[in-house]
């Protein structure tokens, strides 16, 4: 069984392994797009911890006593089977192989192999580095379903223990109950949906936000559409700002129409801490410009390169 799978290492074949979000991102990876390189905790190794800590049925003992339609009652059954998971011991070999991959993610390279004198020497004086930990279910983004933000994301993780602990927690997090519900009511077996956790190296951007390849307010396909705004890009994802909007031709990249608004706050990591914070801006800097010409059209040249990859 395989705990921990490098980028390098997965395609889209390994959505089991490795859930929707983990697999896409080998296949991005494979395909030398611009993305930070990472490591997958695979759905293997939950299975492991089910399997040596025996939880799972208490898991199913709490949600068949549990009626879904009283929020009261689901709100507690979700709290229980988080606290239990939480509780519960990762497996040794597992987190061993966390902290592996984590200490050598500046090598990016596959070091099962490496003899450990090696290993010793290249983590000499290497800082290791801030890293988003991701949930990446394995029933994620399937045609007729999705379950995407039903499950956590941790941003700007530092440090071995934080990271294994954020993979801890976003285990925990298969059973929110928004998740739980949504299951019950596609009646979807929680016992056959696992969750594998992405952990990529963080940027630390200075701009972000989303693209897309067929404008979704219009479904026009010959219009690639970019939103960003300033900082981390959950401001935008989220809704909580109201973001640039770029219209772009998809054949001459073409800047078609630009609605520059108000972008009141943005996420940052401090410093100082390494946490994300909000930041209220200026009046001046809320109302510029995210993103400038050449980089508009560089995005929406990625934007067309993945739809054609897909």
């Amino acid at each position: 069984m395989t705990n921990v799978i490098w980028f390098k290492d997965i395609s889209k074949e390994d959505v089991n392994l490795v859930g929707g979000k983990g697999a896409n991102l080998g296949e991005m990876f494979n395909a030398k797009f611009p993305i930070p390189s990472g490591f997958v905790v695979s759905a293997e190794a939950y299975k492991i911890f089910l399997e040596k800590t025996g939880i799972q049925s208490y898991i199913g003992e709490i949600l068949r006593n549990t009626d879904i339609e009283i929020n009261d009652q689901l709100q507690s059954a979700s709290k229980k089977i988080q606290d239990l998971i939480l509780r519960t011991d990762m497996p040794v070999e597992v987190a061993s192989d966390i902290k592996k991959a984590y200490e050598n993610m500046n090598v990016n390279v596959d070091l099962a192999n490496v003899p450990k004198q090696t290993l010793d020497f290249i983590q000499v004086g290497r800082d290791n580095p801030f890293v988003a930990v991701r949930s990446s279910a394995t029933a994620e983004d399937l045609p007729d379903f999705s379950f995407a933000g039903q499950q956590a994301t941790y941003l700007n993780v530092k440090k071995t223990d934080n990271v294994i602990q954020a993979v801890h927690q976003c285990w925990a997090s298969l059973y929110t109950a928004r998740a739980i519900y949504y299951r019950e009511k596609n009646n979807f077996d929680h016992n056959k949906v696992f969750i594998a956790v992405v952990v990529q190296k963080m940027v630390d951007s200075e701009k972000a936000g989303v693209m897309f390849s067929i404008n979704p307010a219009t479904n026009n396909e010959d219009e690639i559409i970019i939103e960003a705004g300033f900082g981390f890009g959950d401001a935008v994802v989220s809704g909580a700002i109201s973001p640039d909007n770029y219209v772009v031709d998809k054949h001459t990249f073409e800047i078609k129409n630009k609605t520059i608004n108000n972008k009141e706050f943005m996420f940052y990591r401090d410093p100082n801490t390494g946490r994300t914070n909000k930041r209220i801006l200026s009046h001046d800097k809320s109302r510029m410009q995210v993103l400038n010409e050449n980089e508009i059209i560089q995005i929406a040249k990625l934007a067309k390169l993945s739809e054609e990859y897909y």
